[in-house]
């Protein structure tokens, strides 16, 4: 093992979060990270496939990217400009031990990052991750000599199986009318599965664009105003939404209206929750969707926030489905990684069977209050300590599986730091109004009484 560069600077290292390793381009990230980045995953792998989003950085990136794992002696597939499903499905499909996806996933355009996936295409577990992390911040890895040095293969298809694997997921759906709102990223895939199913496919901000001038590339309701005018003006069964490369996908209804993601979370989980089976439900998540899987007759575990603890969680063969309130869903019996295209898919699937999707959604619409916000604070993981000590023995229920979430008789509140930027996050939860805001109010004043500085708060 040799050291080839200094420690990576405090700069640096904040940028690798439980989300995977994402920044600002040109300030925190760039060819220097990268090269190490690929440094490290040349250590630990043999062959290694890469891809990128439609962001211009990607190119330079992954030049960088490339340069560090061959140089450590590690063969590179290149899949090209794909979406992070498509990607991260390819790396057993190549038989390859690795997969880096370059990728600023729902982040603005002046972002990029990376995320690693495992050989058999989920997100490393948490151990995984930290071995390579240590790798690329200590700079310890082995260089290979001249005779050794790794080389570059394009494949091409990838896309393709992809297709034929979704085909083969869905019976027909003739007559569903979507609007699809691509963001202008690398989600085109949707577009085609859905229209080869029998759907009538009108698309939004189809264009691949790293700058996204359609919209953010965050599916939220702000940025997906127009989709729901759309949906609305069109007559349409329902707007799907998806993120820079994918992972994600949120909807509207057919009246319009943004889909809240504790809401759709509970909407797919009762749909596959069953006697026996488990559903994995990160802290954050609204009791709505825990109510949601029990009457359906199913059990929760419960994970820290972030693809990777829900992945991991996963590894479990009771686990069918989990996922993530900001639009990150995983059937474990189709791939282990979060799939939008899968999710429109299966969206498109209930309302194939059960009807439109406001009346699915009825259900569950205005059972619980969710507030959510972040605050800006430095020493974010000093903050939470803090918090940790000065509750010690005020609450009797203190779950610590990812920050600090207390819960009480009449709802329950969470405090955690982010994991891919400088924020503490606080969520409240209760079945009416008025709960929710007194538990959220507690957690803020927590946060704005401990930590050493404290921004304006961020909805």
């Amino acid at each position: 093992m040799t050291p080839l560069l200094k420690p990576m600077s405090r700069q640096y290292q904040v940028m690798f979060g439980t989300g995977g390793i994402r920044g600002s381009v040109g300030e925190t990230i760039g060819t220097t990270l990268a090269v190490r980045l690929g440094r490290a995953v040349g250590s630990e792998a043999d062959a290694v496939v890469v891809g990128r989003d439609v962001r211009a950085s990607g190119r330079l990136l992954e030049r960088a990217l490339v340069a560090g794992i061959e140089e450590c002696g590690s063969n590179v597939i290149r899949v090209g400009v794909e979406s992070s499903p498509t990607i991260a499905r390819s790396v057993s499909w190549h038989n390859a031990d690795l997969g880096v996806a370059i990728t600023g996933s729902h982040n603005p355009a002046g972002d990029n990052g990376f995320k690693l996936w495992s050989a058999n295409g989920r997100a490393l577990s948490r151990t995984e991750y930290r071995r390579v992390v240590r790798r690329a911040t200590a700079g310890t890895v082995s260089l290979a000599p001249a005779a050794d040095i790794g080389s570059t293969t394009r494949r091409e298809g990838c896309r393709d199986r992809h297709r034929r694997q979704l085909l083969e997921a869905f019976e027909p759906m003739e007559g569903i009318s979507v609007v699809l709102d691509l963001g202008n990223g690398a989600g085109g895939l949707t577009a085609d599965v859905l229209d080869a199913l029998g759907c009538d496919v009108l698309t939004l901000n189809s264009h691949p664009d790293g700058t996204f001038p359609g919209r953010p590339s965050e599916p939220t309701a702000t940025s997906c105003v127009r989709l729901g005018h759309v949906v609305q003006s069109t007559d349409a069964d329902l707007g799907i939404a998806h993120d820079a490369d994918a992972d994600r996908m949120l909807a509207i209804d057919e009246t319009g209206q943004f889909v809240d993601g504790d809401d759709l979370f509970a909407l797919f989980a009762a749909a596959t929750a069953e006697p026996g089976r488990q559903i994995a439900v990160t802290v954050d998540t609204s009791s709505l969707v825990e109510q949601a899987v029990q009457s359906a007759g199913g059990e929760i575990v419960r994970t820290g926030v972030g693809e990777m603890a829900v992945a991991e969680a996963m590894d479990d063969s009771d686990v069918v489905f989990g996922g993530e309130p900001s639009g990150l869903w995983i059937w474990s019996d189709h791939s282990r990684c979060p799939d939008g295209h899968l999710a429109a898919g299966k969206l498109v699937e209930l309302i194939r069977d059960n009807g439109p999707l406001s009346a699915q959604l009825e259900p569950y619409s205005r059972q619980h209050t969710t507030r959510r916000a972040c605050l800006d604070a430095t020493a974010k993981y000093d903050a939470i300590d803090r918090i940790r000590r000065r509750l010690n023995g005020e609450y009797s229920r203190i779950d610590t599986t990812d920050g600090i979430r207390i819960e009480t008789d009449s709802g329950w509140f969470l405090v955690r730091a982010s994991g891919t930027e400088p924020v503490v996050r606080i969520t409240a939860d209760a079945a009416d109004c008025a709960t929710a805001d007194r538990l959220f109010e507690r957690a803020r004043g927590l946060v704005e009484s401990t930590a050493l500085s404290v921004g304006e708060t961020v909805t």
